[in-house]
């Protein structure tokens, strides 16, 4: 199996993680803990994880100028990013979240042009279009808002933020990823995470009552931790390393498939014929957005 094979099947499991994440992280917000804290958890508990596999790995000198890069990716990556989703999604709806997250693509798109003088293609074009007219069918038709949702004007424009840190984090991480290995940048930008983001929600980490938690939310939390943190932004990196940063914003629209596909096997939502509309759409635009052009041969003789 080649690298590129391999990127895309680590950017779909990706995808796949976060489109189950949507509901999992809600239903523990705000009556298990506060978005904050859940930030804590899961930067404190990632960069645990990352530091203590980085000893089976060899150690890497940074150098001097790509400490500030470093910094900011932890930033909008691991600060901005986390804190902004978290908080929204206290705010408003899975729903909404899946639908607001369905720009991060067409930013990156914008950002890949601007920065990394990225050529967007008609073809690329075409598919970033289908897979947003594809989730947006799928989450406006087919799925029901739900209640806990205190203020969703509030939440959604959190979600736009969101969006955009990430967008911003898949742009300056690139060069990164070139030059170190995944483990190194993760450990790092974990690193700094919590040293940002502890200030902001150790007052709500410590409001849990950690000793007297139930079952169905310890392995929740142990998900959002290990799949949604640690798992997801390994197989990201990885992918950065053989696709474009539009290309994984791409997968995105994997999201709101693969979450209705978790909502019909547990039982708690049904498949009908313009969700699977939707999804070929989807698929479809992946796809186009994701393929990469062949190269032309030299007919000279």
């Amino acid at each position: 199996m080649n690298s590129r094979v391999l990127a895309l099947l680590a950017a779909t499991a990706a995808s796949a993680i976060y489109g189950v994440n949507h509901t999992i992280a809600k239903d523990l917000m705000p009556t298990i803990i506060e978005p904050y804290g859940f930030i804590v958890l899961r930067v404190g508990g990632a960069a645990v994880l990352f530091w203590a596999i980085s000893i089976f790995y060899p150690s890497e000198k940074i150098d001097k100028k790509d400490w500030p890069r470093i910094i900011a990716c932890a930033c909008f990556g691991m600060v901005i990013n986390m804190l902004m989703f978290f908080k929204g999604l206290s705010l408003s709806t899975p729903i909404n979240s899946s639908v607001v997250i369905t720009l991060s693509p067409v930013l990156l798109l914008i950002l890949s042009a601007l920065f990394l003088k990225e050529r967007i293609t008609l073809r690329k074009a075409i598919g970033i279009c289908m897979g947003l007219a594809g989730a947006l069918v799928l989450i406006l038709f087919g799925l029901k808002i739900q209640p806990n949702a205190p203020n969703i004007p509030l939440g959604n424009l959190l979600f736009i933020i969101n969006a955009t840190s990430y967008s911003i984090y898949l742009i300056i991480v690139k060069p990164l990823v070139s030059k170190y290995s995944s483990i190194t940048l993760m450990k790092l930008f974990f690193l700094f995470a919590i040293v940002i983001n502890l200030p902001i929600g150790f007052t709500e980490f410590k409001a849990v009552d950690w000793f007297n938690l139930p079952f169905d939310a310890i392995w929740k939390l142990a998900f959002v931790v290990i799949g949604t943190t640690f798992l997801t932004y390994l197989f990201n990196i990885y992918a950065l390393k053989q696709l474009s940063p539009s290309t994984i914003g791409a997968f995105i629209y994997l999201q709101p498939v693969l979450a209705v596909l978790f909502a019909v096997l547990l039982g708690a939502d049904t498949l009908t014929p313009i969700r699977i509309v939707a999804a070929v759409l989807i698929f479809l635009g992946v796809y186009l957005s994701s393929r990469k052009p062949k190269r032309r041969k030299n007919l000279s003789t």
